[in-house]
């Protein structure tokens, strides 16, 4: 993915077109590789929860325990998740194609997206299964379920760990840690209900903790679904201050407006700007040089500027 920055002279404007390099006095910058989020963890995580998966479900048909069953497959929904992650992960380091020239990175914010609708679909099983648990309460094999459960904890807990460093800066990993989190909340809420039951003979605990894990559940889901739905419609990602961007731009010497400024997300790691700077400034390579070298200051990516020495037809409501 070679780009370049080119000269046009059209009736005295320059129009340079900085993509990602800025050839002005001869500064390389090269931001096209795609972070690199570690796919065996993806793996790992996968291979240890889908086993776990089989042998909770086998454990909550042998102790009559809808809970055990229920948290199988909020498991499985995860298991599910973690191979969307970890497969947008690998389609965006394939690299771009003629017709594809982004590549695959979007692919990283649609299996968010899916993450996000997933666990709020998990969540309404469980709570549907509660429900029925409230109004038809079954004795269950306490010893058991609070066993199953436990080794459910500390896997689930010790999948999520593997992804917490990377949550808050790529919305896959942090989707991944949400999953796993929840699940590892999840397996508790199972114990202590187990516990409860064996003490008390209770057993409409099971259900009541289930309910509370799921408004638990659904609202740390609700920050990475507007996330990764704001993503996948070209929104600026969370944390890019677009208006300091702008102000920052506009403080440069010379220039006097600012047009067509967008920011978006090409993936759950990389953003792009694209902008026209109107300036009277002279040297307009060593300008594209420095609003480059600004923007980047944001944490972008990939940077094209145009510069004007005024304001062009072709946009009539500048």
């Amino acid at each position: 993915m070679a780009h370049d920055a080119h000269d046009h002279h059209d009736g005295g404007h320059d129009h340079i077109h900085g993509h990602g390099h800025a050839h002005a006095g001869h500064h390389h910058h090269h931001h096209h590789a795609p972070a690199d989020t570690g796919d065996w963890r993806y793996l790992l995580g996968l291979t240890v929860n889908l086993a776990f998966v089989a042998v909770e479900f086998g454990a909550g048909v042998f102790s009559n325990s809808t809970a055990l069953m229920a948290d199988a497959g909020h498991n499985l929904s995860d298991v599910l998740g973690l191979a969307m992650a970890g497969g947008a992960i690998w389609l965006a380091r394939r690299a771009a194609s003629a017709n594809r020239t982004y590549g695959f990175g979007k692919a990283t914010v649609l299996a968010a997206l899916a993450n996000a609708l997933l666990l709020i679909f998990a969540c309404g099983a469980i709570a549907l299964e509660a429900v029925q648990r409230l109004a038809e309460p079954a004795p269950v094999q306490s010893g058991l379920v609070m066993a199953v459960a436990s080794i459910g904890f500390v896997i689930n807990l010790g999948t999520a760990l593997l992804f917490m460093r990377d949550q808050h800066s790529d919305l896959n990993a942090r989707g991944a840690y949400l999953h796993m989190m929840s699940d590892a909340a999840v397996s508790i809420g199972v114990v202590v209900a187990g516990g409860v039951i064996w003490l008390t003979g209770w057993s409409l605990i099971d259900p009541l903790v289930s309910l509370g894990i799921v408004a638990v559940i659904l609202w740390g889901t609700w920050g990475l679904l507007t996330d990764s739905v704001d993503l996948a419609i070209d929104a600026a990602p969370r944390g890019m201050d677009v208006a300091r961007i702008k102000a920052a731009l506009l403080d440069l010497p010379g220039v006097s407006a600012i047009h067509d400024l967008h920011v978006w997300g090409l993936s759950t790691t990389e953003t792009a700007l694209t902008a026209h700077l109107v300036h009277a400034r002279p040297d307009a390579s060593d300008l594209l040089v420095e609003a480059q070298r600004l923007v980047r200051g944001f944490g972008v990516g990939h940077v094209t500027l145009q510069l004007e020495s005024d304001i062009l037809p072709d946009c009539p409501d500048c």
